[in-house]
C-alpha cells in the first residue's frame, strides 16, 4: 500500500507519533512518504526528552521514507532547505494525494 502523511503542526507527541507510524508501516513494506506544510516544516527542531522527534525522522528516512516539505512554508519562516525539509510545491501535495492509497493528517 501506497501511504500519504501530512504534518501540519510542531506538537512533540503528535509529530513523534507520525513519524513512528511511518515507520511502523515502512517495517510493514508499505511505501511512505511524508508531506510538511504549516508548522509542520519546523519538525526537525523539535527537542522534547519524552518524544525523541529527531530519532523518529532519522529512522523513517533510514527506511526509505519520502518527505517533502512546503516550499511556501519554509520561506514564510524564512528557513532555507535541508535533508530533512526539501524545498516542495503544492503540486508535490497533490501528487501524494493522488499516488496515495490512504491519506492521513497529523
Amino acid at each position: 500500500m501506497k501511504l500519504g502523511i501530512i504534518i501540519s503542526q510542531t506538537d512533540p507527541e503528535t509529530v513523534w507519533n507520525a513519524f513512528r507510524f511511518g515507520n511502523f508501516s515502512l517495517n510493514k513494506e508499505h511505501k511512505v512518504s511524508v508531506f510538511l506544510i504549516g508548522k509542520g516544516v519546523e519538525c526537525e527542531e523539535i527537542k522534547d526528552k519524552q518524544f525523541n522527534v529527531e530519532e523518529q525522522i532519522k529512522k523513517f528516512m533510514g527506511y526509505g521514507g519520502k518527505i517533502f516539505a512546503c516550499g511556501t512554508c519554509l520561506k514564510s519562516r524564512h528557513k532555507e532547505e535541508s535533508f530533512v525539509c526539501p524545498l516542495s510545491t503544492l503540486q508535490d501535495l497533490m501528487n501524494l494525494v493522488e499516488k496515495s492509497d490512504n491519506v492521513i493528517t497529523f
